[in-house]
């Protein structure tokens, strides 16, 4: 059996539901590995990252390289991986990821917590969440089985609970959503929940989106990247598109606005890097889902966040921490990794 072989038997075992994730392990590390490298995050970055394979062989030392490596790369992915799922997790079942999915050798051990069930009242968000929680949880379980059980990561702690001092309030805060020493509560409807999960679903389409194209020279690679950053985009759209729904059907929730606002949040979260339209690189990277009201015939939904020439964002992995981190600055943790993620890939950018 060959390795791309392998690779397809590995993503398909669930139902082969997904064909587009056949490539996902060496989309993930086309992707992060061109954002790690353009955005000078990663630990000495000073040379090009190596050519991904579809088998990676982490050191169970977890010793840092010269170079960004496969094992930093998917380690990076794994973490952000571990915050979804365990959102997803808590929403749908009202536990975490089971220990097996989170135990590891590498990094400082912690677990997810605060979290609750949802209690529905939408069947079609609630079938939606479903199918989100089992596609996550794939990912956490294909990206933990390609380490040995001494160089696997451990899942580091992180705070998904509902407390004015915790990372959702703290996000709730820098948007405006909720004042200083309030509470946001994303377990206590469905509206909440969505806006939750709008959170992270951009930006996990933006940083798989942050691929530098010069490292992928292969079909096979450069399908894999397209793969990955159409199943996060997916995700994405079902949470926007749900959320516009419901914003004009009932206007006094004010979902449109929230998703304006957390989007400005974001914005002045990951800094203001110069513009580039061809690679998809602004300092306004993303938008609510606000409709267009300059058309003089009808109003344009705004279901997918793109630039003049109708292209997704990118951000790197020192973006997508700044985010996670709910710090604009140059730091090791916070937000919803209180004690920082696990991995070489760690600091998040010094927004300009």
């Amino acid at each position: 059996m060959t390795d791309s072989d392998r690779l397809i038997e590995t993503l398909d075992a669930r139902a082969r539901r997904r064909d587009s994730r056949r490539a996902f392990f060496t989309g993930v590390i086309g992707a992060a590995a061109g954002a790690a490298a353009l955005s000078g995050t990663a630990q000495a970055q000073t040379t090009p990252a190596p050519s991904p394979s579809p088998s990676p062989s982490p050191s169970p030392s977890g010793t840092p390289t010269p170079t960004v490596t496969e094992a930093d790369v998917l380690n990076f992915a794994l973490n952000l991986e571990y915050l979804e799922a365990n959102y997803y997790a808590f929403a749908v079942t009202g536990s975490p990821l089971a220990s097996a999915d989170i135990s590891g050798q590498i990094g400082t051990a912690g677990s997810a917590t605060g979290g609750r069930a949802v209690g529905f009242k939408d069947s079609v968000v609630q079938q939606y969440a479903n199918e989100i929680y089992q596609d996550e949880l794939a990912h956490v379980r294909f990206l933990r089985a390609q380490f040995t059980d001494a160089s696997r990561l451990a899942q580091p702690r992180i705070d998904l609970g509902t407390d004015p001092s915790g990372a959702f309030s703290t996000a709730a805060v820098a948007a405006g959503l909720i004042t200083q020493g309030q509470s946001f509560d994303p377990y206590a409807s469905d509206e909440n929940f969505l806006l939750g999960a709008y959170l992270f679903e951009d930006v996990g389409v933006t940083a798989y989106k942050g691929a530098a194209p010069a490292l992928l020279t292969s079909k096979l690679y450069l399908e894999a990247a397209a793969g990955i950053l159409a199943v996060e985009a997916y995700h994405a759209a079902i949470v926007r598109s749900v959320l516009y729904r419901k914003g004009i059907a009932t206007p006094a929730l004010g979902l449109i606005q929230a998703t304006t606002a957390i989007s400005d949040a974001r914005d002045r979260l990951d800094g203001r890097p110069t513009e580039d339209t061809t690679r998809g690189i602004a300092p306004d990277d993303d938008q609510g889902i606000a409709p267009d009201t300059t058309n003089p015939n009808a109003p344009v939904s705004n279901i997918m966040p793109l630039n003049a020439n109708g292209l997704a964002y990118s951000r790197s992995p020192g973006q997508v921490l700044n985010i996670v981190y709910l710090n604009a600055g140059a730091v090791s943790s916070g937000g919803f990794f209180p004690a920082g993620v696990n991995g070489n890939i760690k600091t998040s950018a010094a927004s300009a």
